[in-house]
């Protein structure tokens, strides 16, 4: 199977005029981080393509993919289940502000004192204008923005043979949207904007910034102050010890470096607060081979548990052994970088 990066090309040809929407799930407790839950769909001989029903749901289409490989993006088969993706781990990091989680293509975002998570699919940068790591805030806000593309944007359309304009003014034809906040990163080259077209949520897309569907883009504006904290990670790999003691891990496609990349098995890097979950005696070493090959960006039970305890008492032999046993997961990447861009 080709790298899901390339089918992005063909589907924004095929796309109609579809809006997504965020979804809003009750916040979890601080010692919980599962959230939602997975549905079906039976596809109807209707014609539609994949992005269609990943709007539907409010999910992007890399993760539909993700959920259903062998999956037809342009013309899903009638009569097919397809699993809908809405359950998922909470990223590990803090619940402030806004979380986007490049690996995922989705954004999360915490309203302040409100009891909530609103969770946002996203278009992120594409190949040779990763997304960076970073942990900023929103410096600026903008109705109605211009474009104006970076000297690297510029060469890089040029190379393709498109001379793009010096700026591209307010309005429906502008590749930013509506909206857009900028990122106090750098330069400040960095936005979280909605776009002109009705494609790439959900996939890499962009030159580098964060892109949501314009319904989206104009609840989070209006919802996020000025100032608000901002982190880009990177965690293609989340799990969780739940209070009941079950243990879950949640794996998605790293994002490749080159063109000859396959997503779907190149390495993925642990951190080593994975491999100690990973090699824990609580968790099922087969379940969780299957987990890190399969990559289908859904929580997966790895142990019923017991009650919550401190890993800490596992034997080191037992750590040592399961370091072994996942050889064939080679280290990989462990952040995104990039360059500067402006969609």
């Amino acid at each position: 199977m080709k790298p899901l990066f390339r089918f992005a090309f063909v589907v924004t040809l095929l796309t109609g005029a579809y809006n997504a929407s965020a979804t809003e799930y009750p916040l979890p407790p601080d010692d919980s981080r599962l959230i939602g839950e997975n549905s079906t769909y039976i596809v109807p001989n209707d014609g539609r393509p994949l992005e269609a029903v990943a709007k539907e749901y409010m999910i992007g289409l890399l993760g539909m993919l993700e959920a259903n490989p062998g999956t037809d993006p342009w013309l899903p088969k009638a009569g097919t289940q397809l699993t809908i993706p809405t359950q998922m781990l909470l990223p590990d990091t803090k619940r402030e502000g806004i979380v986007i989680n490049v690996a995922e293509l989705r954004l999360y975002y915490y309203p302040k004192d409100e009891n909530k998570v609103i969770v946002y699919p996203i278009g992120i940068g594409q190949l040779g204008a990763n997304t960076p790591a970073m942990v900023t805030s929103i410096s600026q806000k903008i109705p109605n923005p211009t474009w104006t593309p970076t000297p690297n944007i510029r060469k890089r359309y040029a190379a393709k043979g498109e001379i793009l304009p010096v700026t591209v003014p307010a309005g429906p034809d502008n590749p930013m949207g509506l909206y857009a906040m900028r990122l106090a990163y750098g330069k400040g080259h960095y936005l979280i904007h909605g776009t002109n077209a009705d494609f790439g949520i959900g996939m890499r897309v962009s030159s580098g910034c964060i892109r949501l569907r314009p319904d989206d883009i104009e609840a989070l504006f209006n919802s996020v102050p000025k100032g608000t904290r901002v982190q880009v990670i990177n965690q293609p790999v989340k799990y969780a010890v739940e209070p009941d003691g079950k243990r879950w891990i949640e794996v998605h496609q790293p994002l490749s470096h080159n063109e000859n990349d396959d997503p779907q098995t190149m390495p993925i890097a642990l951190s080593p607060a994975a491999k100690k979950f990973i090699n824990s005696a609580s968790s099922d070493d087969a379940v969780i081979k299957a987990a890190l090959t399969r990559r289908s960006g859904m929580p997966v039970l790895v142990s019923e548990g017991e009650a919550v305890k401190d890993d800490s008492t596992v034997p080191e032999f037992l750590h040592q052994k399961g370091a072994e046993g996942f050889k064939s997961q080679p280290a990989g990447i462990t952040q995104v970088g990039g360059e500067s861009a402006q969609n």
